[in-house]
């Protein structure tokens, strides 16, 4: 039985740091990426509402 549960806690993260990342190595692409294409489709969407909104027959309720 004990071999099972020593298996898996060699297996699993034992709590060492193994490499340390400063303020200034870091640097968050992903995040900016997924806000950029979030600011993206808000722009798109907002566009597309102007249009739908104003340059159609009158105003309505969307």
């Amino acid at each position: 039985m004990s071999s099972g549960t020593e298996s898996a806690s060699t297996d699993a993260w034992d709590g060492e740091i193994e490499t340390e990342i400063g303020h200034d190595e870091y640097n968050p692409y992903g995040t900016l990426t997924l806000i950029s294409i979030y600011f993206v489709i808000l722009a798109v969407l907002w566009v597309f509402m102007y249009f739908v909104e104003f340059l159609g027959e009158g105003p309505s309720v969307v």
